[in-house]
């Protein structure tokens, strides 16, 4: 199911004074769902000792809502440096942040190592001699080739550009430890928007055995494990929602067996990102045109700029017209921005009912990977962001981009190489 009926309602009641007071298109994102589900999740895995979700910075890359994660004892997983930057400012630092880069610049190194370090999880045995100094904990990630499949989003593991791979990761911690490594975590992402929890169990038993091998082998001891994100949520109406409770049972099931087995086992660490806020967000977009020609097309304010997905995977977002969906008069349209793109849609042969100018549609599931993936395509801005507080009060978290920002980088010093000799 889309976004929760107790969000939608509580959003609907009020949506017209939203735009009215902050004008469209805006993201809006929900404290109480995304508090909500963050609890939900700490209670699932709290038989798990050392259980830890490092919230995955890219799915909504906002201070904001960075805090409300770090209020529920979260840490935070960084693909950048611009991400670590932003999650230490917001106070989070050393072991609070992951950092997962891929294909690692000197510069991200050495950047990530400042102001107490991070969690360094190395793509590739490659960069290892690149870390300039070895920081006493390192991670790698682990990509199992045609032992798994993973899925359409993020690909086959064969075909992946992510992970250091069977035959390199023994030689990967052995290599580590020469530059003076002395405590180990294992961390894969084969998944995304993975909706049967089989997988992410099985997931969690593959990187156990994992930890089994090489600890025996190279007679060390693993802090912890990282099963990576993946979690799906249930874009469209008749899609189930991953069963959670069902994954937490098993997965600390198969955590105890080990310590059984072993007499101590790794600490437990995931980065769900579109589980904990895609569905406690919402693209709320105004009908400005319409057109009929071969097909009926409703134009927005919004355009894929504020929102790719649809254009760029095909995704489903469902959609809601304020006030009509009760309606009996309804058409077959395709919901299209402003790009002179024909992707830029948001819905193609979708059945909603009959708008008229100045109606309000929401865009539903936005809280992930929406305004994150904005780009400035005919110089398109992105839409502000708000946030709906638990005391129902709407905060701008992100002002709109303007034209000044969009024009800044074409403000810059003189400078020309003269190559002629």
């Amino acid at each position: 199911m889309p976004m929760s009926n107790d969000f939608k309602t509580r959003l609907d009641s009020i949506i017209k004074k939203i735009a009215d007071h902050f004008g469209t298109p805006f993201h809006i994102y929900d404290e109480k769902g995304i508090l909500e589900t963050g609890n939900h999740l700490n209670q699932t895995f709290s038989k798990v000792k050392g259980f830890r979700e490092y919230f995955a910075v890219k799915a909504l890359p906002n201070p904001s809502i960075m805090k409300i994660m770090q209020n529920l004892g979260f840490g935070f997983d960084c693909s950048s440096c611009g991400e670590v930057l932003l999650a230490r400012s917001i106070k989070s630092y050393g072991n609070d942040i992951m950092f997962t880069s891929n294909n690692t610049s000197m510069e991200q190194f050495e950047i990530a190592g400042k102001d107490g370090g991070c969690i360094l999880n190395l793509d590739d045995i490659s960069l290892v001699p690149k870390v300039p100094v070895m920081p006493e904990m390192i991670c790698f990630r682990y990509n199992p080739g045609s032992q798994r499949t993973g899925n359409k989003i993020i690909g086959n593991p064969v075909e992946s550009k992510y992970g250091v791979d069977h035959t390199q990761i023994v030689q990967a911690y052995k290599d580590a430890i020469a530059k003076g490594a002395n405590k180990f975590g294992i961390h894969t992402m084969l998944t995304s928007n993975e909706l049967d929890y089989k997988y992410m169990v099985e997931t969690t038993q593959m990187l156990l055995d994992m930890v089994d091998y090489i600890s025996d082998l190279l007679l060390i001891k693993f802090e912890f494990i990282n099963i990576g994100g993946g979690f799906g949520i249930p874009y469209k109406l008749k899609d189930n929602k991953i069963n959670v409770k069902s994954m937490g049972r098993e997965i600390t099931e198969l955590i105890h067996k080990f310590k059984d087995k072993k007499g101590w086992a790794p600490k437990l660490f995931m980065e769900s990102g579109r589980y904990i806020t895609g569905p406690h967000g919402a693209l709320v977009t105004k009908v400005i045109n319409h057109k009929d020609i071969y097909r009926k097309y409703i134009g927005v304010d919004a355009s894929m700029s504020a929102l790719m997905r649809p254009g760029m995977y095909g995704a489903y977002h469902h959609i809601h017209v304020v006030e009509k969906e009760n309606s009996s008069k309804r058409e077959l349209v395709d919901v299209v921005g402003c790009l002179c793109e024909n992707i830029d849609k948001f819905a193609v042969q979708r059945e909603l009912p009959k708008t008229k100018t100045g109606d309000l549609l929401v865009i539903h599931d936005t809280g992930a990977h929406g305004h994150a993936m904005g780009f400035n395509y005919n110089a398109n801005l992105r839409p502000k962001e708000l946030l709906l507080r638990q005391d129902g009060k709407v905060k701008l978290i992100r002002r709109q981009e303007n034209l000044d920002d969009y024009f800044a980088t074409l403000e810059f010093e003189k400078d020309i190489l003269i190559t002629a000799t």
